[in-house]
């Protein structure tokens, strides 16, 4: 390990333990890497890098995508997703955690956003589910890991940042990728709740049949936010627009429906949502842009190579290279957030995957599923946290309902590791590969 290296881990690790803001540590830690180097233009290099890290146009996809979830958590599009999936699975015993689930898993994927989901859906639901006779622990350790799947099924915000770190990776491939392993994390976590609830032996209703509305009332409400998702993926798919211009039919679609349509919310509201919008975006971006810089360093000094060729010498046998891969990425996940943690260890575990002869889309699934666990571990689980407040409850309480859930989500991850197929076909037989 170099001088350098040891300085770069040395200030991100120790700004870390300050529980200094994520994208100040790796800022911090990768101007001082370059002034180490001696670079008489270490400045401009750190500045440069960063620029240049936000200088690209799919990132241009985020603020629209996030603004569009915004508009559609404050607008009533949940609340229809909502009835719709009840409509689905309501009635049958412990429906409502199933509910609970098929919702999470739609609004997840039109808002791109898992802490949206969170929210939007369990400030409904958990106190409802609680109402029902399910424990308030079980509501909120399934409501965020079922979150996540949104994560995984397109459009994604996530997927994006992956591609642009990777480089030469299709958007559309990816979302494509992602729609069997969400839908996969999705049927086993509603398996684990059905074993739940048989075990348990407690009175845990569906949703009454008088609660319901007509499974065409329900479609009608939620098929405008289902087709939203139709149409980002078509146009994509068709070529007629790309991710970053769908972003923003996405915000004009959301906007008609909640503000003309619906009319659940007013136009004075508007800036209040830019605002949060811009929020997220600004964060983002600026992970991004320092994360850019970061990794110049790490390039700079071979890090990746090294990493990779310490890894094959260490086995030659896929298999385990991949399971240390993955457990790396699980313990990475325990401490770090998605966004910064696809941007740092993308360049690093890329090479060493394509080597062993996995496609570069598969590993971005692989990654994501991987750290989507991580949002929902403490101690910077964000889904985690953000159920917990929303239902009223404390981390500790929610850790023994939370690692059922767990293992059903490793199991997926298993999966999406060692079965190639379960993300590439779709994408192969479209063409995008």
């Amino acid at each position: 390990m170099t001088v350098e290296i040891m300085i770069l881990m040395v200030v991100f690790v120790g700004l870390l333990v300050l529980n200094t803001p994520v994208a100040v540590c790796i800022g911090l830690a990768a101007a001082a890497t370059i002034v180490s180097l001696g670079e008489a233009s270490g400045s401009y290099v750190f500045a440069q890098r960063i620029s240049s890290g936000i200088a690209s146009f799919p990132l241009l996809a985020i603020p629209f995508f996030v603004f569009a979830g915004v508009l559609m958590g404050e607008g009533g599009m949940a609340r229809r997703l909502t009835n719709f999936a009840a409509v689905l699975v309501g009635r049958l015993p412990g429906g409502l955690a199933y509910v609970n689930t098929v919702t999470c898993m739609l609004f997840g994927s039109v808002s791109g956003s898992a802490t949206a989901a969170v929210s939007s859906v369990g400030s409904s639901l958990i106190p409802e589910m609680e109402a029902k006779g399910y424990k308030r622990e079980f509501a909120v350790a399934l409501t965020a890991t079922s979150a996540t799947t949104g994560l995984l099924i397109p459009p994604s915000n996530i997927m994006i940042v992956y591609a642009v770190v990777a480089g030469n990776v299709s958007v559309a491939a990816l979302f494509l990728a992602g729609v069997g392993p969400g839908i996969l994390i999705g049927l086993l976590i509603m398996l684990v709740s059905l074993i739940l609830t048989l075990r348990s032996g407690a009175k845990q209703e569906g949703v009454a049949e008088s609660e319901l509305p007509t499974f065409g009332k329900a479609l009608i409400g939620a098929f405008p936010s289902i087709l939203l998702v139709v149409i980002v993926l078509a146009g994509i798919l068709k070529g007629v627009f790309s991710p970053t211009e769908a972003s923003a039919i996405a915000v004009a679609y959301a906007f008609v429906f909640c503000f003309l349509v619906y009319r659940e919310i007013s136009l004075t509201r508007l800036p209040e949502f830019l605002l949060r919008a811009a929020k997220t975006t600004a964060i983002v971006m600026l992970l991004v842009g320092t994360s850019q810089a970061m990794s110049w360093v790490l390039a700079n000094e071979r890090v990746p190579q090294t990493v990779s060729n310490a890894m094959i010498a260490l086995s030659d046998n896929p298999i385990m290279i991949l399971l240390l891969i993955n457990v790396l990425l699980l313990i990475v996940g325990t401490f770090m957030d998605m966004t910064p943690a696809v941007l740092i260890f993308t360049p690093i575990f890329l090479p060493v995957v394509t080597a062993l002869g996995m496609d570069p889309v598969q590993f971005g699934i692989v990654l994501i599923a991987n750290l989507c666990i991580g949002l929902c571990t403490p101690p910077v689980g964000t889904c985690l946290f953000v159920s917990c407040g929303v239902g009223k409850t404390t981390i500790a309480k929610v850790i023994a309902p939370m690692i059922p859930f767990f293992i059903a989500m490793l199991i997926a991850l298993l999966l999406i590791t060692y079965w190639p197929a379960l993300s590439l076909t779709l994408p192969k037989w479209l063409g995008l590969m």
